[in-house]
């Protein structure tokens, strides 16, 4: 059985670091585009002669900040894209956008060059909260992105950070309502956590940034998932809330342990070789990641046969995730192993009791007050 894939392309460069964000992103007085461009476009070729005509089910353009691109590169990595591959006739194709003026200027070429999703990093509608965050962009200017975006694609996406210091439930929910008051088919919602070696890790270390309590981070959580269905936007994985039949398709891969093949600086991949599924990375830093594929025609650095062990982990990290839970005949297909072998029975059984999974059906997936603990729960669940 040929798997089908999704493409992920990794645009690296930035015009600024968050202070929040641990991302592979690069600041660049000057990008090179024309360099960059040519080493996706062979390090997609090299891959593609490898592994074959695959069925194409998405495209990602993330980063970084690829909507700093040319949008002509981003039309040949389309282009390119097609004739590799089969292409999916309804081929989901989302590029990753800031709100700036500069690069709000650029979305029709986008759409021109093939794009028919788009995913903008709002963060916040709150002049204040984007300063702190370090963004480059002000609250108006994102409600006029968001307004570009509506005219120009068929489908749209937006990101907030939520839990940030000083918040309060009503804040949060305020400026919930106002955002998804404006334009959204799909909201990625996310609360802000502390990152090893960024900048607020350092100002959390002293003492200078608080985040919100465990019980307010909950609260507003839960505030998070009620605004949204209110809105029609119901929580189909833990940070992600979308109208149904708007989910991304591209994302779904990740969580449901598809293959997707991760080109350009720093990007990973999953993709089965041989009847072997394999983990994939690039060289992390550009410039040299860009020689290793001029020299070469790839940048890589690992690629790694996965155990059944190794599988099995993966899956249930990534599926427990999803409010559709996982199939246990799907995932003994992908991994080869039955899921009991690979968690805790103990644990599992007081999940199960307590009410933080539910299990019915040939299906496992985690409740609305296991999502909750997720993380803690899985780190005790699986083995």
């Amino acid at each position: 059985m040929t798997e089908p894939l999704s493409l992920y392309i990794h645009w690296p460069f930035c015009l600024a670091k968050c202070p929040y964000c641990d991302f592979n992103s690069h600041v660049r007085e000057e990008i090179p585009q024309a360099r960059f461009a040519a080493a996706l476009r062979r390090e997609l070729a090299h891959d593609a002669a490898r592994l074959g005509r695959r069925p194409l089910r998405s495209i990602f353009f993330g980063g970084g900040t690829p909507s700093l691109m040319a949008p002509e590169t981003v039309a040949a990595l389309i282009e390119d894209a097609h004739r590799l591959f089969d292409a999916d006739p309804d081929l989901e194709i989302t590029l990753e956008a800031n709100p700036t003026s500069v690069e709000a200027g650029k979305f029709r070429a986008f759409r021109e060059a093939g794009i028919n999703r788009v995913s903008l990093g709002v963060q916040s509608l709150r002049d204040d909260a984007l300063s702190m965050l370090g963004r480059e962009h002000s609250g108006p200017q994102a409600i006029r992105a968001l307004e570009i975006a509506r005219s120009l694609f068929p489908r749209i996406s937006f990101d907030l950070i939520y839990a940030r210091p000083g918040q309060s439930e009503a804040d949060w929910t305020n400026e919930l309502n106002t955002a998804l008051e404006l334009v959204a088919d799909h909201l990625s919602l996310y609360q802000l956590t502390i990152e090893p070696g960024t900048k607020f890790e350092a100002l959390h270390r002293r003492g200078e940034i608080q985040l919100p309590d465990e019980d307010l981070a909950a609260r507003l959580y839960e505030a998070t998932g009620e605004t949204a269905s209110r809105h029609g936007l119901l929580p189909y994985e833990v940070s992600n809330y979308a109208r149904p039949g708007a989910e991304s398709r591209h994302n779904l891969t990740y969580w449901r342990y598809g293959d997707y093949l991760g080109i350009g600086p720093g990007a990973h991949g999953r993709l089965t070789l041989d009847g072997k599924l394999h983990a994939t990375r690039r060289h992390r830093a550009p410039e040299p990641w860009a020689t290793r594929v001029e020299a070469t025609g790839s940048g890589s650095t690992e690629e790694t046969p996965l155990s059944p062990e190794d599988r099995g982990r993966e899956a249930l990290l990534m599926g427990l995730r999803l409010s559709e839970g996982i199939s246990e005949t799907q995932f003994v297909r992908r991994t080869g192993r039955v899921l009991d072998d690979c968690v805790d029975p103990a644990m599992l059984g007081a999940c199960i009791e307590e009410g933080y999974l539910l299990r019915s059906n040939g299906v496992l997936r985690a409740t609305a007050e296991g999502r909750l603990r997720l993380e803690a729960m899985l780190a005790r669940l699986v083995t």
